[in-house]
């Protein structure tokens, strides 16, 4: 830390908790904007005020909004029979920005009794299909198989995106898990 310089290091300090960055990152973040640019420094300023008065949880879903349900839930045009189960909102903006998926979603942040109860509220409003987009690992499919349970009373159709080996990826840079599942899935040639 540099002395004399409080409020620079606590900038630096403050870039330094996002996600991955580091202390030299956070130091040309924290450079760049007191010195060499200032109307960027405020406007990121006003920029990140704004959107933490804004932003919120839709309602329905979890997703992120600007109102009380989020533009995916009030789409018409989308197959309101599939819903697709993710851990964070981050995921549903993956899937989104590649076109990837024509259902609704549904962030299963945490097994808490209320977001249960919202998700099976969700399936009661005609939903057939559950599709699971969880990052995989055991306790994926423990939870996996604790919601299935508690939906069981429903007609639903429960599945979970395919696993296995990335395209142009050698064997040996393939975890373990994802080469296990790819042998267990293995399709006809």
């Amino acid at each position: 830390m540099m002395r004399g310089l409080e409020k620079f290091n606590k900038l630096v300090e403050a870039f330094e908790k996002l996600p991955t960055v580091g202390r030299k990152s956070a130091l040309r973040f924290a450079y760049h904007l007191v010195l060499n640019d200032t109307s960027l420094a405020m406007k990121l300023s006003h920029t990140i005020e704004s959107a933490i008065k804004s932003i919120r949880k839709c309602e329905r879903c979890g997703a992120l909004s600007e109102h009380e349900l989020c533009d995916i839930c009030v789409d018409e045009r989308r197959d309101h029979a599939k819903l697709c189960v993710v851990e964070s909102a981050k995921d549903i903006f993956i899937l989104e920005e590649h076109k990837l998926f024509d259902g609704n979603y549904f962030v299963l942040a945490s097994l808490d009794e209320e977001i249960l109860e919202r998700l099976e509220n969700r399936i009661k409003e005609g939903v057939q299909e559950v599709i699971f987009a969880l990052t995989p690992s055991l306790s994926t499919d423990a939870l996996i198989l604790f919601v299935e349970d508690r939906l069981k009373a429903y007609a639903l159709h429960f599945t979970k995106i395919a696993q296995g080996v990335p395209t142009g990826v050698h064997l040996e840079n393939v975890d373990m898990l994802s080469l296990s599942k790819a042998l267990e899935a293995r399709t006809k040639t």
